[in-house]
């Protein structure tokens, strides 16, 4: 599974869209119907998985899945 595949299916545990139907383009609040409390749950799950640490300068600018992936692979870059 690439890891993109497995981000998408954590991504897909928080809302009705299916990890395959998951575009870079969706937004988690409009497009995916994250509430802030499943943004901050899916981002936890995020630093488990792939053994990043989030910083909180950094997260609030991600509004997209491509933003959001864009993030940890440049975090597991610089680990």
């Amino acid at each position: 599974m690439t890891q993109e595949m497995q981000f998408k299916k954590i991504v897909a545990q928080y809302c009705k869209t299916e990890p395959e139907k998951i575009t870079n383009d969706m937004r988690f609040r409009e497009d995916l119907g994250f509430s802030s409390l499943d943004f901050m749950s899916f981002l936890g799950e995020l630093e488990d998985t792939f053994d990043i640490e989030l910083e909180e300068e950094d997260l609030v600018q991600i509004l997209t899945v491509a933003e959001a992936l864009e993030m940890m692979e440049r975090l597991k870059a610089e680990a």
